[in-house]
């Protein structure tokens, strides 16, 4: 979990300069949209790996789902994640509300993050003796 916040911090930097830069009309360094989509990348490969870490242990030590609002936070955070990865490939100057719908998504994806976080706090108790 802490390397997919590591990739939200390093996202929302790339993201943010992008933003800067596009707003200020100033050149940015071009492979600095590629270092972007690298990161987004690496986020979405996380945050399905956690998903199925977390649903094969927790049907490994409990033997069912749907007992912890965990669950619901964590399935909030792979959403999130997968409509900003998917709104950032159609972004286009001819379509500029899906580049709000990925902003948007991402600054939801940030409470969901914290979300996630807190109630797997209270998962991780469990396991613990």
């Amino acid at each position: 979990m802490g390397f997919s916040l590591l990739m939200y911090v390093l996202l929302a930097v790339t993201g943010g300069s992008l933003f800067w830069h596009r707003q200020a009309q100033q050149p940015r360094p071009r492979w600095w949209r590629s270092l972007h989509i690298a990161f987004g990348s690496i986020l979405v490969g996380l945050v399905l790996l956690l998903l199925a870490v977390g649903i094969i242990g927790t049907l490994g030590h409990f033997g069912s789902l749907g007992h912890s609002p965990h669950l619901f936070a964590g399935l909030t955070v792979v959403a999130l994640v997968l409509i900003s990865a998917a709104s950032a490939t159609q972004i286009h100057p001819r379509h500029p509300w899906v580049r709000h719908l990925h902003i948007g998504t991402n600054i939801a994806l940030l409470g969901a993050l914290a979300w996630v976080l807190l109630t797997g706090w209270v998962v991780v108790q469990k396991y613990l003796p």
